[in-house]
């Protein structure tokens, strides 16, 4: 339950200017995925940040002309570029795009802003991709850039930015949003709920009553007594499990529960949650990732992602036990 009256409301007002964002530039879920650092980008390079459809490009400019973003945190762990799950097709369409905008966002002080990047037509890009490519041998078809093959392989250099948030499509309301999130980190002691799921994991954390973790804590959350727990959100009964590895597994085995949650996305409200013992969701976990290779193996398809859901029919096999909501209205 949301205790805090003020946070309450604070998180009420980022309900409504993500409808206002919805109704005005028809971008819904901004605060999902580091959407947000996408908005930055966009506005201080006057695009037009363009709805997500599948294989679609992130923003266009004012004639037209798409463009892909790429970004990377100065606190994340890797600073480079990250091309995911490329194919020759994906590669190809890419020239279709008029440039690759390789961002920075400095995320070091209170407020995220974004101060460097390199601009490189997309034609240029797949190129180098095309040659870069051919030497990756892991089954994810993942490929990170950096700034040595962006500057000596491709032959660009960095463009820097004196300041933010001066003009822009958006600045108005970026300005609010940054204000607001400031506010709500100083209340739930969280830092960068914009990165990634965050925001959502704090939502949800406001009810568990644990304290959610930074990035390289290497778990989502925490009860006051130290036990560990991992975190999944989404928006039904279907919680995804990426790149699963041991190493993950035997993660999970540490924590005290997994905490798997539903939240509505648009009305900013938790609508159930699920706490499930670890040891049976390792275990299921195993099983249908097996059959998921088993699968591809006798169809002879490659398995580029050791990804496997949870779904409403492992509940009860996982022992997860719905948790009380006493409030979930901001």
């Amino acid at each position: 339950m949301i205790k805090n009256e003020i946070l309450k409301g604070l998180i009420a007002q980022l309900r409504d200017i993500q409808n206002n964002f919805f109704k005005d530039y028809g971008l819904s879920d901004i605060f999902s995925n580091s959407k947000i650092y996408e908005i930055i980008i966009a506005n201080e390079l006057g695009h037009i940040l363009m709805p997500k459809l599948s294989g679609g490009r992130d923003a266009k400019d004012s004639t037209g002309g798409e463009y892909e973003y790429k970004h990377f945190k100065e606190t994340s762990s890797n600073h480079t570029w990250t091309f995911n799950d490329f194919t020759d097709s994906t590669i190809a369409k890419l020239r279709l795009a008029k440039g690759v905008v390789f961002a920075h966002i400095n995320d070091l002080g209170e407020t995220p802003f974004f101060d460097w990047y390199y601009l490189v037509p997309s034609n240029k890009v797949s190129d180098y991709l095309e040659t870069a490519t051919l030497k990756i041998k892991n089954h994810r078809k993942m490929i990170n850039v950096g700034c040595s093959q962006i500057e000596n392989n491709i032959g660009f250099n960095k463009v820097f930015l004196k300041e933010n948030f001066t003009s822009g499509l958006y600045t108005k309301h970026l300005l609010k949003i940054l204000g607001i999130i400031k506010k709500i980190e100083n209340i739930t002691k969280i830092r960068q709920i914009l990165t990634s799921n965050k925001f959502w994991e704090m939502l949800v954390s406001l009810e568990t009553g644990h304290q959610i973790q930074s990035e390289q804590a290497g778990h989502d959350a925490e009860d006051e007594d130290g036990n560990k727990y991992e975190y999944k959100v989404s928006k039904n009964y279907s919680w995804n499990f990426q790149d699963i590895s041991d190493n993950v597994l035997n993660k999970y085995l540490d924590h005290k529960e997994i905490i798997l949650a539903i939240v509505d996305k648009k009305e900013m409200q938790v609508k159930k949650i699920f706490k499930a013992n670890p040891v049976l969701v390792v275990k299921m976990l195993v099983k249908k990732l097996k059959e998921k290779k088993k699968k591809f193996r006798l169809e002879g398809k490659i398995l580029r992602r050791l990804q496997v859901s949870i779904t409403a029919g492992d509940l009860l096999k996982i022992k997860a036990k719905p948790s009380p909501i006493l409030d979930v209205n901001p």
